[in-house]
């Protein structure tokens, strides 16, 4: 653990699950804590699949992060994946962090979450989050609106991006921690193995460069991830999935400039991540309709028993 640390010092560790409508900025609250990006981030809803465990060490905490898919309603065999993903942490932490975006208030995909929560045990603290799109004095209303809806320990008003009020943040949840062992070695910021957040990437760099031509029908598969002999290089071949023909082409691009794009900003991103040369190759599969396929979900990673 800590060998620097005081015998008689209390260490605290546990889990808080990150909560939330699509694009309420869940992922880019994980990067700014941990400091470096391991959940993808987009503009888009529903950019998140799969729970991102990330983790914050110091000398006397350790925060295991989740942050979870967007709650919102299911439309394929892929939605409903990831609302129970969503769903399934919410007794399983020791505290939750429901945010919400300040620019667009109170929803119907809020009364939706807050519906839920009304059944939880656990802590719940309200984070209103992107406060600096707005007007201080929009902020009272904000908080009015929300405020009797639940048993709020704590309500934060944050913003992410430019790193407002999140030291306060952290110090709140500090202090609900419970007593506990460093589950992670200090030096360890996310349970997702390498390949996993190489994948998400090039995904990220997918929604990023083809904007609203291509919706949430891609999925990005590893074929091969090893470092050449000899050779300070990582090799790396992955599949880019679509569901019609049109979208692979618009991934492609012409005389391929578009996967070209896709695979070098992807690039730098995996070497910052990996901290070595990578030779990247990418590929575009058309698997039709392949979000309501159970065994097409099962192959790109979307399982119950993995998450």
């Amino acid at each position: 653990m800590n060998n620097m640390m005081n015998e008689n010092t209390t260490f605290k560790s546990g889990f808080v699950s990150i909560i939330g409508r699509p694009n309420v900025g869940k992922s880019t609250f994980l990067n700014k804590v941990i400091g470096q990006k391991i959940a993808i981030m987009s503009d888009k809803p529903q950019t998140t699949r799969n729970k991102v465990q990330g983790v914050l060490t110091t000398d006397h905490t350790q925060v295991i992060f989740i942050d979870t898919p967007g709650i919102h309603k299911p439309k394929h065999k892929l939605g409903d994946f990831m609302i129970k993903v969503a769903m399934n942490t919410f007794n399983e932490v020791d505290l939750i962090l429901f945010m919400i975006n300040a620019e667009e208030g109170y929803g119907r995909g809020d009364e939706y979450i807050i519906e839920q929560l009304k059944n939880v045990r656990t802590p719940i603290f309200l984070v209103i989050n992107k406060i600096d799109q707005i007007h201080p004095d929009q902020l009272l209303t904000i908080i009015e609106q929300y405020k009797d809806m639940l048993p709020f320990q704590e309500i934060i008003p944050i913003s992410a991006l430019e790193g407002n009020n999140v030291e306060k943040l952290l110090q709140l949840i500090n202090d609900y921690l419970p007593e506990g062992p460093q589950y992670y070695p200090a030096d360890q910021v996310t349970d997702h193995p390498e390949r996993f957040i190489v994948s998400e990437l090039i995904r990220e760099k997918v929604l990023h460069l083809t904007r609203e031509e291509v919706p949430h029908s891609i999925a990005v598969v590893l074929d091969q991830m090893k470092t050449e002999k000899n050779k300070d290089i990582i090799h790396i071949m992955a599949t880019i999935i679509v569901e019609r023909n049109s979208q692979k082409g618009i991934v492609i691009g012409k005389q391929g400039k578009m996967l070209k794009e896709i695979g070098q900003r992807a690039r730098m991103d995996i070497e910052n991540l990996l901290g070595s040369k990578v030779f990247l190759e990418l590929w575009v599969k058309i698997q039709k309709d392949w979000r309501n396929k159970a065994s097409h979900l099962k192959d790109f990673g979307f399982t119950d028993d993995n998450y």
